[in-house]
């Protein structure tokens, strides 16, 4: 599900200060290639033992991510329910409890980045 209205699609940032942000507010660096890279929040569903990323795509509009200081465009934001062996479920409904542990997320590199 992409989530509309985050407030990060747009901002831009250095990818040493962004890895370093998104590290303060809880995410990790996941995929990343030369021009771009994801940002994922672990989010843990202890009434189902369901497992959610929040993930942050971002893409290098000045340089390539074996620079910090490279500057990355944030694009979309989504969230999806961790299938096996790997990947993600985008069309599952996110509960309620979980949505608000991902506006968190969301607020914390929000408040970091701008």
């Amino acid at each position: 599900m992409i989530i509309e209205n985050s407030g990060l699609n747009g901002l831009k940032s250095e990818l040493g200060y962004l890895d370093e942000a998104a590290e303060k507010a809880g995410f990790f660096r996941g995929q990343w290639e030369y021009t771009r890279a994801t940002y994922d929040l672990k989010i843990e569903d202890s009434q189902s033992d369901d497992v959610y990323y929040l993930r942050v795509n971002t893409r290098a509009i000045e340089g390539k991510l074996e620079n910090p200081h490279a500057v990355l465009i944030i694009e979309d934001v989504y969230i999806g329910l961790s299938t096996f062996p790997h990947g993600l479920d985008y069309e599952t409904p996110i509960p309620k409890h979980v949505m608000d542990v991902a506006n968190k997320g969301i607020q914390a590199l929000y408040s970091a980045l701008s």
